[in-house]
């Protein structure tokens, strides 16, 4: 039996007379890798954003264990959710340890005056926070780099403490986009052990992400959005040898396609001009 961490239903995300995502259905269970690809544009990140309050939704819920989740980034990263961003946005004049400690803020009950008057309670949190923040530091690889620069870092490297950031609000299910982005083939095969390593800690994971070969190497299942639809769902077997998804990438339409039609049309023209091509050269031929 598997069990739902995340249920979105018919999500639609309009911007005026713009459909970026259109009725879309998606799960996570626990335990799982999911990997959501598509063509640039396709509504991918806009469909993220949804997912942890960034957007609301015009249309449909996003459900967390079977809460609806208010639509509020903090309040989906306490009910259990964290994300990583396309672009990395860390606190680049803050140390490593500093930029993790930012990620346990919805996980401390210390308030304004607990933190005014340092009083033994706020230290103790404050300790144990610190503890956990080198936990993950030692996680990730960095601890040895605990009180350099964020800014300092190397790019890959970057990367790392943004998911560590992630990870220190003890999250049920982590959103990665586009983790690998920028990344060299060994960085790309770090970040893999990376993600494999944080669902064996029994955080379920799903990712955003443009390298075909490390989304199908991680992903127990692979979800295809196009023009902000979900055009197919399956493994990594079935979503490759869909030819819809092959004709999505390839910018060749499918069926369903809005723009079939017009292609279609085209095509029917482009024949029939060829063939009153050949019909001529025949003629001409023949004279």
């Amino acid at each position: 039996m598997t069990t739902p961490v995340l249920e979105a239903r018919d999500v639609t995300m309009r911007f005026g007379g713009l459909t970026a995502v259109r009725s879309v259905d998606f799960t996570v269970n626990a335990g799982e890798i999911v990997g959501l690809i598509g063509p640039n544009g396709a509504g991918k990140t806009t469909f993220f954003n949804c997912l942890t309050g960034l957007y609301v939704p015009t249309e449909g819920t996003v459900s967390y264990k079977g809460t609806v989740l208010p639509p509020k980034p903090h309040l989906v990263t306490q009910a259990g959710i964290a994300r990583t961003f396309q672009n990395i946005r860390l606190f680049a004049n803050m140390t490593v340890l500093e930029n993790v400690l930012v990620g346990r803020h919805t996980r401390t009950k210390e308030g304004l005056w607990s933190a005014l008057l340092r009083g033994p309670g706020f230290k103790k949190a404050e300790r144990a926070s610190e503890e956990r923040a080198m936990e993950l530091l030692e996680f990730i690889g960095l601890a040895h780099k605990r009180d350099h620069l964020a800014r300092n870092l190397p790019y890959g490297e970057q990367r790392k403490l943004e998911i560590a950031r992630a990870m220190a609000s003890e999250p049920g299910l982590l959103l990665l986009d586009e983790p690998t982005a920028g990344m060299n083939p060994q960085e790309t095969r770090a970040t893999e052990e990376l993600v494999f390593a944080i669902r064996d800690k029994g955080i379920a994971v799903l990712l955003i992400e443009h390298d075909m070969r490390f989304v199908f190497n991680l992903s127990d299942r692979v979800a295809v959005l196009v023009q902000g639809e979900k055009l197919v769902e399956g493994t990594a077997e079935v979503v490759q040898a869909d030819e819809r998804v092959v004709a999505a990438y390839l910018g060749e339409p499918f069926e369903g396609d809005p723009g079939e039609a017009e292609a279609a049309e085209v095509e029917a023209a482009e024949a029939a001009a060829d063939a009153t091509s050949t019909t001529s050269s025949t003629k001409g031929e023949a004279q």
